[in-house]
């Protein structure tokens, strides 16, 4: 039962707000390319292979990232007593969870048509080499931003079967949303980082937090408006945009302060909320 509860917390399977960032973009771009006059019944299935691989990746991707962190880990306060860093497992047996979840996730990724398999398997190396980057640059948050939304361009070509600009501009928007939001994050430990000598946007712009926020929220919107355009989505997706971008700006940039990490958190994990908005945008959109 220890082990367990150590995996649970190795994976952070209690905290679904780092693998449903994951998934919505998947959802998004699925639900852009889905034709849903034929049967609901892929559309359903499609997402619910999504939402595993999301689970099963993220969890996979805590466990690299606590591997490669674990001397930085052990010197912030907020990551001191993850298992890696405190002892409690073992790199040798991290490595191995690590290993058997993506072996479930590939799994996962051979129902899907060969594309999107080559696709898939080629994200592999951005995804656990990001956590190296706040090492040499100030601009981690940006390969977040291409990994942990490539779901999209995936969930496009799932259906699909090939790439357009469609699903490329709101995986561009959708970057600017993770630079936004791992932005909000990174202010948590600040501090720590600061004294260890690791970077993030979080530093770089620690005196126009707002405003770099307000930038690419901004950015974010007016390439999802564009991709709606394309889409040739009617009036009622630029209406429904009325309540992303409340929340953007009128919930969470008011909610974000960046001396206290509690807010931080709660501006963070209300993009789940903003996840799901759009989901239900573009899906009453494609429907309408």
């Amino acid at each position: 039962m220890n082990q367990i509860k150590l995996f649970i917390e190795l994976t952070r399977l209690k905290k679904p707000i780092g693998y449903m960032l994951l998934f919505w973009p998947c959802a998004w771009g699925l639900t852009l390319a889905y034709d849903f006059y034929l049967s609901w019944n892929n559309y359903f299935f499609y997402l619910i292979l999504f939402f595993l691989g999301s689970v099963l990746m993220r969890s996979a991707g805590c466990i690299v990232n606590d591997i490669l962190d674990r001397e930085f880990d052990a010197k912030v306060f907020r990551t001191k007593d993850r298992p890696i860093a405190s002892g409690k497992i073992s790199v040798k047996l991290a490595i191995f969870y690590s290993t058997t979840l993506c072996l479930l996730a590939f799994i996962v990724l051979i129902n899907f048509n060969l594309f999107t398999i080559i696709l898939a398997l080629g994200s592999m190396p951005l995804a656990f080499t990001y956590p190296l980057m706040k090492r040499f640059t100030y601009w981690p948050q940006l390969f977040l931003g291409i990994t942990f939304n490539y779901g999209l361009i995936l969930g496009w070509t799932a259906v699909k079967g090939q790439i357009d600009i469609i699903p490329v501009l709101f995986y561009l928007g959708a970057i600017f949303w993770t630079l936004g939001y791992d932005t909000i994050y990174g202010f948590q430990d600040i501090k720590d980082d600061e004294i260890i000598g690791l970077k993030s946007t979080s530093i770089k712009f620690k005196g126009n937090a707002k405003k770099f926020l307000f930038l690419c929220y901004s950015i974010l919107l007016v390439l999802f408006f564009i991709g709606g355009y394309l889409i040739e989505f009617k009036s009622i997706y630029y209406f429904l945009s009325i309540l992303p971008l409340m929340h953007l700006f009128l919930y969470q940039m008011r909610v974000f302060n960046l001396t206290d990490p509690f807010s931080c958190l709660k501006a963070f994990k209300s993009n789940n909320v903003f996840g799901l908005i759009i989901f239900i945008n573009i899906l009453i959109s494609k429907n309408f």
